[in-house]
C-alpha cells in the first residue's frame, strides 16, 4: 500500500478567487481527484497539510509598515538590514527587537528572505478550506477505509513563516507547533510502498516540505518518493525554483512521474 501526501491543497492556491492563486493549480487539483479516485484502493495513508494562518503574521502586509507610515505591498521582499535602517518596522513597535533576532536567524540559514504574501488562508476563512474537488476525493477514500486522512496544520504561529510542514522556518522555543513535527514524518515514512507527492506551489510549500523529508528518510526511503508533476505548480515568478527543486529531489533518489504514469506503475503492484 502506498501513502498519498497534499501539501496545502486550498482555495487561496487553487480557486482563480483565491488571495494567492497558483496559475494552474486549479487543473492540477482536478487531475490528484482523478487520480485519487482511480487509486483509492491502493492507497493505505492519505496525508494533508494546511497552510493555517492567522490574519496578522510576520509576513503579511497587515504586520508592516514603512519608515514613513506608508503601507507594505504584497511581493515586497523585507531584510534585516533593512529594517535595522528604519526603512521597514512592524506596526507593533514593541516587536522590534524580536523581528530583528528573527530575520537575523532567517537569513543566516541561506534558504529564504522575508517575502510579505498576500494575506491568505486564514483559519476560519474560506480561502483555508480544501479545494472542492480534492475534499471531495479524500472524503470518498475516507469513507471507503472507514477513518480520517490525516491531516497538519502548519504557519499557525505569528512571528515565524512555515512554508514547510515539517517545521518552521525559525523554530520558536515556546511554541512547538513551529517545531520538527515527528508524526508527519512517519506518516509519511515510505517503509514498503511510495509516498505519492502532490500539491501547491511547487516553488515553495511542496519544495521546502520535501527538503525536511529528505533530510529525515534514509537513502532507500527517498528511493520510494514520487512527485506528480502534473498536480503542483509553481507560485508566478519562481518557476526556477519550481525546477531547482524538482532537479534535487531527482539527486536525492526521488522521481518525477505524471499523475497517469504514477496510477499505472502502483496499479501493476
Amino acid at each position: 500500500m502506498h501513502t498519498l501526501l497534499i501539501i496545502d491543497p486550498q482555495n487561496d492556491f487553487c480557486d482563480r478567487q483565491g488571495t494567492l492563486f497558483v496559475p494552474g493549480a486549479g487543473e492540477d487539483m482536478q487531475r490528484l481527484a482523478g487520480f485519487v479516485r482511480s487509486a483509492r484502493s491502493r492507497l493505505g495513508e492519505v496525508v494533508v497539510t494546511l497552510d493555517s494562518h492567522p490574519s496578522v503574521a510576520i509576513e503579511r502586509p497587515t504586520f508592516w509598515k514603512r519608515g514613513d507610515g506608508r503601507p507594505v505591498a504584497p511581493f515586497t521582499q523585507i531584510t534585516h538590514e533593512q529594517v535595522a535602517a528604519s526603512e521597514y518596522a512592524p506596526i507593533d513597535a514593541s516587536l522590534l527587537p524580536e523581528v530583528l533576532k528573527y530575520l537575523q536567524a532567517l537569513e543566516s540559514q541561506g534558504r529564504y528572505k522575508l517575502m510579505v504574501w498576500p494575506v491568505h488562508c486564514v483559519i476560519g476563512a474560506w480561502g483555508h478550506n480544501i479545494y472542492g474537488p480534492v475534499f471531495d476525493a479524500v472524503g470518498e477514500w475516507e469513507r471507503q477505509v472507514q477513518r480520517g486522512a490525516f491531516k497538519a496544520l502548519k504557519g499557525q504561529n505569528p512571528l515565524t513563516e512555515q512554508y514547510s510542514a515539517v517545521r518552521a522556518e525559525v523554530p520558536r522555543a515556546d511554541d512547538p507547533r513551529t517545531q520538527t513535527d515527528h508524526e508527519l514524518i512517519e506518516k509519511c515514512r515510505p517503509r514498503s510502498g511510495l509516498l505519492l507527492v502532490a500539491g501547491e506551489a511547487a516553488s515553495h510549500c511542496v519544495a521546502a516540505t520535501l527538503e525536511d523529508l529528505f533530510e529525515a528518510f534514509s537513502d532507500d526511503e527517498s528511493r520510494r518518493v514520487v512527485l506528480l508533476e502534473d498536480c503542483m505548480s509553481p507560485v508566478s515568478g519562481f518557476e526556477a525554483n519550481a525546477k531547482a527543486f524538482l532537479d534535487k529531489s531527482v539527486t536525492c533518489g526521488a522521481r518525477t512521474l505524471n499523475s497517469a504514469q504514477a496510477l499505472t506503475e502502483i496499479s501493476r503492484n
